[in-house]
């Protein structure tokens, strides 16, 4: 069974990518971090196959501690995917700094939030 850890601004949206993505795909585990201070530990027990984090202009989601995260989690798991979801609508450019960390080989892959259902999935099963 592959583990997937959610790490999301809002409850209410991670719970919703947790359906979906079980919907989408068999075998797999959803978790759901409470909090970005327990993201890593949720990955040191769980051992996941991705993490996916959603990534906002406000803290403690911001790229950048989201990257805190990401090194933090590759310190303990250098196979774990580590996916980046973005609103590209609502922060054009902060998108722009995600499609650069895959670029730079800082990220697995990058998620906009405009995203089809079954894109969404089929990107995670993917990586």
């Amino acid at each position: 069974m592959r583990r997937i850890v959610l790490d999301m601004q809002s409850g209410i949206f991670a719970r919703a990518i947790q359906r979906t993505l079980l919907q989408e795909l068999d075998n797999y585990q959803i978790i759901i971090s409470e909090s970005p201070d327990m993201t890593v530990q949720q990955c040191r027990t769980f051992k996941p196959y991705a993490l996916l984090m959603e990534a906002t202009g406000y803290t403690p989601w911001m790229l950048d501690e989201r990257m805190a995260i990401r090194d933090r989690v590759k310190q303990l798991d250098p196979e774990c995917r580590i996916v980046i979801l973005v609103d590209d609508v609502a922060d054009g450019a902060l998108a722009e700094r995600v499609k650069n960390a895959k670029r730079d080989g800082k990220i697995d892959a990058f998620l906009f939030g405009s995203v089809t259902d079954t894109y969404f999935a089929a990107v995670m099963d993917s990586l």
